[in-house]
């Protein structure tokens, strides 16, 4: 991947390479597939390529994500954990159509209270349905937010708000990071969600980081969340 960033290859040989991973069992590979081709994705949503890309994560990652499964299976280390999660998640945003089912069914009984979701699982099932979700999916994501009892499920939900797709809804995250519902610090990760979000996102966050550029610099001060905002 350094090689195709840096033009002495083609990205077409990387992808070839990456299609020889699909039984890969190691959770620090997957991490690394994803993380790249998380870049790739970012880089092609310029372009009339992103729904081919989705369409290329969605054939990479579902043999792993049916291995996997929803549920954990016995004698299971963390690391599965951790790999169910990054997969679902994976497959969930480029909109696998059982994924996206699963994900729906599951965050319905966890709203209603039937049957709670892992917390392992929430990210990726949160995320799954906020990219895929209107203004009704926005409203519940925020009424658990204001519900949630440890700061550990606030953050979860302020990092995966920025999923959301329609420019309407990304701007009231965006009003969202900067109310008194978010703790100052955490700000910068609901901002840092927008962008990294979607192509719609990042020009959004990128103008509310100027239109407020005032009152987030008196905010923090030189400190490090202003190098972080900038840098995402």
């Amino acid at each position: 991947f350094s090689q195709a960033r840096a033009g002495i290859i083609s990205t077409v040989e990387v992808l070839k390479v990456m299609e020889a991973f699909v039984n890969e069992p190691n959770y620090t590979v997957w991490s690394d597939l994803s993380c790249n081709l998380g870049i790739l994705s970012t880089l092609l949503s310029h372009t009339d390529f992103y729904e081919e890309i989705q369409v290329f994560v969605k054939d990479v990652f579902s043999p792993i994500g049916e291995r996997l499964g929803w549920d954990p299976k016995p004698g299971e280390g963390h690391l599965d954990a951790l790999l169910r999660g990054l997969v679902l998640g994976k497959l969930g945003k480029a909109g696998h159509k059982a994924t996206l089912e699963e994900a729906r069914r599951r965050f319905k009984d966890h709203v209603e209270g039937k049957h709670i979701l892992s917390a392992d699982l929430r990210s990726p099932v949160y995320v799954t349905i906020l990219k895929h979700g209107d203004s009704t999916t926005l409203d519940t994501m925020l009424k658990l937010h204001k519900q949630a009892d440890m700061q550990e499920e606030k953050n979860r939900i302020e990092r995966v708000l920025g999923a959301i797709s329609q420019p309407e809804l990304i701007q009231k995250v965006l009003t969202f990071a900067l109310s008194e519902e978010v703790r100052p610090q955490d700000t910068v990760s609901v901002i840092g969600g927008v962008a990294g979000g979607s192509k719609q996102g990042r020009k959004a966050a990128w103008k509310f980081v100027r239109d407020n550029w005032e009152e987030l610099y008196n905010r923090y001060q030189g400190g490090f969340l202003i190098s972080r905002l900038i840098k995402v």
